[in-house]
């Protein structure tokens, strides 16, 4: 583009030189229409008598008000255009500034401070990046989590960040070779909890992939955060079932209590419950779990794997905290909302009596290291504690989330016996 005479009338001057209507002049004119506001200005300067008669043609079938030609002494054609006021592009929201790289890395916390995420969403911008110019007159989309406050919490972009730079492969990252031969006892408890951990995984897997399709584009961190816990959920299934099956005997039992639990989570539909249910309470009682099973894993492989998804499932619960503490300081209804979530969860379980038998037993011979009696008089000791150190860590999350101690103790209290 060339400023010209026509800076005088306020538009801005495009020299098209003899570039025929068809032959590659829109690629100029339109990309320069588009950034005007309605009834702004821009002026061609054409050397192409064919130009005279398809230019206004063209004006009159987008709508765009052609103002006139004049030529120039040089004999150059002007055409005045002036933008149609029916503009079919709608701004975007919010004021964007130039992303620039520091020390030469990008990261999606940089993206949020030069793209602010909109207050709210419209529904009718489809796919179209926050930030884009979206074309008016498309279709509604069926999101219907639209407001900020209800899915993207401030840290959403650097949890983003650790996602991204905290990716292990479940091929090679894992010393599978260091597995060693156990004593059947050993092995049949260390498949029956691997197969646990599974099965909750593959909850905790299905969970979060029901929100993502209604989460509007505008908040696209939080999305592509849960498809990095997607990522994780899967590797941690694989390696936990793997496990298990270089034990003696294969997997082992899924109960029904651990079924209806899981059923009981996969049903909640409002996305700040689910998070808080599935992340809070749920993958933070499994970060004990995971200590435990750590601390008394009998070889390096399975520490190794343990230590790996526990670091992975820190992070998930940490955005869910992060969620559910921003929810809670910009919603004061949100208080009841999750206390009632977590008492609706605990009625249709309230039949069940504590921790599935095979879970107890297989923690209590994992913490014994066999079954020698007063190894196994430890163990079971071990897994008390285990249960009273779940229930003080709930209690700590909970409060470190903006609850009260009375609320944490009730909400935890309620909580699941199934951990999840």
């Amino acid at each position: 583009m060339t400023a010209g005479l026509t800076e005088q009338l306020g538009a801005v001057a495009i020299d098209s030189g003899d570039l025929p209507l068809a032959g590659g002049l829109l690629a100029l004119i339109r990309p320069a229409l588009d950034k005007l506001q309605p009834g702004a200005m821009i002026a061609v300067l054409s050397r192409s008598a064919t130009v005279r008669e398809d230019l206004p043609s063209w004006c009159r079938s987008q709508r765009h008000e052609y103002i006139g030609i004049e030529q120039l002494p040089d004999g150059t054609d002007r055409h005045l255009i002036a933008r149609s006021r029916f503009s079919g592009l709608v701004k975007p929201a919010g004021q964007e500034t130039t992303l620039t790289p520091y020390d030469g890395r990008l990261t999606a916390t940089d993206v949020l401070k030069s793209a602010p995420m909109p207050a709210v969403a419209d529904p009718s911008s489809g796919f179209a990046p926050r930030g884009a110019w979206v074309e008016s007159g498309g279709p509604a989309y069926p999101f219907t989590i639209n407001d900020r406050d209800q899915v993207a919490p401030p840290e959403v972009g650097k949890l983003y960040d650790q996602a991204v730079n905290a990716q292990w492969n479940a091929i090679n990252d894992i010393p599978w070779s260091k597995v060693k031969p156990l004593s059947e006892s050993l092995e049949q408890a260390l498949a029956q909890l691997m197969t646990f951990l599974a099965e909750n995984e593959l909850s905790a897997l299905y969970l979060p992939s029901v929100f993502i399709a209604r989460i509007h584009p505008a908040f696209a961190e939080t999305a592509m955060f849960l498809a990095s816990q997607l990522n994780d959920e899967a590797r941690h299934i694989d390696v936990f079932l793997k496990r298990a099956r270089l034990c003696r005997g294969g997997l082992g039992i899924s109960t029904v209590a651990t079924s209806r639990s899981l059923l009981s989570l996969l049903q909640i539909d409002a996305f700040t419950e689910a998070a808080f249910l599935l992340s809070v309470l749920g993958e933070g009682t499994f970060l004990d779990l995971l200590s435990f099973i750590e601390t008394h894993a009998p070889d390096e492989a399975t520490f190794e794997l343990v230590r790996k998804a526990k670091a992975d499932e820190s992070r998930h619960v940490h955005f869910g905290l992060a969620h559910v503490r921003h929810g809670l300081e910009n919603d004061p209804t949100l208080y009841q909302r999750l206390e009632s979530a977590v008492r609706r969860r605990a009625a249709t379980l309230q039949d069940l009596q504590g921790v599935p038998a095979p879970i107890q037993d297989a923690l209590t011979i994992l913490a014994a290291g066999g079954t020698n009696p007063q190894a196994v008089t430890k163990g079971h000791e071990r897994f008390r504690e285990l249960l009273e150190t779940m229930h003080l860590s709930r209690i700590k999350r909970l409060e470190h989330a903006g609850f009260t101690s009375q609320q944490a103790d009730t909400i935890s209290l309620l909580h699941t016996p199934n951990f999840m």
